[in-house]
């Protein structure tokens, strides 16, 4: 049996245990939390101008306290279970789809493998540590300008992000993120609700990531870390613009609806 037979075989043993389907179901629950701390992080910036809306700060509100860090560790083992369950999918899953189509699955579900491995790291340490202080994008960023090649490596990942951010929005249009969802979790009003919030959601997040791959890519063509920016100075970029408050809350939207949506999705999830 080849390479490929065996990782398709274990793919679907992963698929259909019952409990891979349970902690990827906490593994949504927890993400959309985090996402709604997220955006509540966005709408104060908004409102009061204050704050650093990013996935580590969402995280720092739950490691305030003993019971939140012991939340943060639940939500570290959900990222996990979501990490396991993208990698199952990268070997061996989206079986259904055409070649094209399926490699194109594969490899998004290969880079969500890696983010949510990243956001479980984040989460365990932030539940072990007493101080969650990092480097920042902008040292990050500098550090790789300083290296030979490194505009082009700095622009490439403000194009990826762009790249990351369209494939958000054609799904925000086209409603192709319902494939997830079981029949019940797209019909009657319920099902309305789950679709729309995905809709929101997944536009308000491709907005975000939008501003964020722009500013990659200007600091790659200008040789200025202190152009790039994450999610956090990214959004207070656009609060200096003209209408920028209203836009940072239109994103603070759409990531409390996308937030939403992971409660649906993980409540509807078709495994």
């Amino acid at each position: 049996m080849d390479v490929t037979a065996k990782a398709n075989r274990a793919g679907r043993r992963a698929e259909h245990s019952d409990t891979l389907d349970r902690a990827v179901r906490a593994g949504l629950v927890c993400y959309g939390v985090m996402h709604l701390l997220l955006a509540f992080l966005a709408a104060k910036l908004a409102l009061a101008g204050q704050g650093s809306p990013s996935a580590q700060n969402a995280m720092s509100q739950l490691a305030q306290n003993t019971a939140g860090r012991v939340v943060l560790f639940v939500v570290a083992v959900g990222f996990l279970a979501l990490a396991v369950w993208q990698l199952v999918e990268t070997i061996g899953g989206h079986r259904t789809s055409e070649d094209k189509k399926r490699l194109a699955k594969r490899i998004g579900s290969g880079v969500r493998t890696v983010v949510f491995v990243v956001l479980a790291i984040s989460a365990f340490h932030l539940a072990t540590s007493s101080s969650s202080s990092s480097g920042g994008t902008d040292s990050m960023t500098a550090r790789l300008l300083s290296m030979p090649g490194g505009q082009v490596v700095v622009a490439l990942i403000g194009v990826g992000v762009l790249v990351a951010a369209g494939a958000l929005g054609v799904a925000a249009v086209t409603g192709s993120f319902t494939e997830k969802l079981t029949p019940g979790g797209q019909h009657g009003p319920l099902g309305a609700a789950i679709v729309w919030s995905g809709r929101i959601g997944y536009g308000g997040k491709a907005i975000a990531l939008a501003v964020v791959g722009a500013l990659f890519v200007w600091a790659g063509w200008t040789h200025d870390p202190k152009k790039s920016a994450g999610l956090g100075q990214a959004l207070h970029q656009v609060l200096q613009e003209p209408f920028g408050r209203g836009i940072v809350m239109v994103i603070a939207v759409g990531i409390a609806c996308f937030g939403v949506f992971c409660f649906g999705w993980a409540r509807n999830l078709d495994t």
